[in-house]
């Protein structure tokens, strides 16, 4: 081939592959301007604090874990042994006088469906149980999430998981 029919078998190539990068980029834009914006952020709505917390150190029955735990920002004493009496148990969450932060308790299964959970409590306050919306099966696997949260704003101030099994009552 000499070098003149060469070129024009060329020439055409180029104009074709403008045109397959106009519609590209022509694509992209129309991508971008089409998605759909993010859906907006729901807006935090802040615990209430529990109904029937009640001032001072409980008197906790032998027998169901109760032991104070060190989260280092925060301290909290719940039981680590949840035994179901019909939709309720006893958990005995305390916030400790010491504590500068507000706590609350979240049960949930092991899909993290929350089951039940605490109001808010105030340092020096204990809830004793905590009443469930879904009930679990004897045996059952569940995690329990103390959250603190820094007063008057809601920070977080951290959280702490135990996960344990769900006894029933006798």
């Amino acid at each position: 081939m000499t070098g003149k029919q060469n070129a024009s078998r060329q020439k055409p190539v180029l104009p074709i592959l403008a045109v397959l990068c106009f519609v590209c980029l022509a694509g992209m834009c129309a991508a971008l301007f089409y998605t759909a914006a993010p859906a907006a952020q729901s807006e935090f709505v802040s615990p209430s604090f529990d109904a029937s917390a009640v001032s001072g150190t409980p008197d906790v029955p032998d027998g169901l874990g109760w032991q104070e735990l060190d989260a280092q920002v925060f301290r909290v004493s719940v039981c680590g042994a949840v035994v179901l009496e019909g939709n309720r148990a006893d958990v005995w969450l305390t916030n400790p006088e010491s504590n500068t932060v507000w706590l609350k308790l979240r049960i949930m299964d092991e899909n993290g469906t929350v089951l039940g959970e605490t109001g808010l409590i105030r340092p020096g306050e204990y809830v004793q149980a905590v009443t469930f919306d879904t009930v679990p099966a004897s045996g059952a696997t569940i995690s329990m999430k103390v959250m603190a949260y820094e007063p008057e704003t809601y920070h977080s101030a951290g959280a702490v998981t135990l996960n344990t099994t769900i006894q029933s009552g006798g």
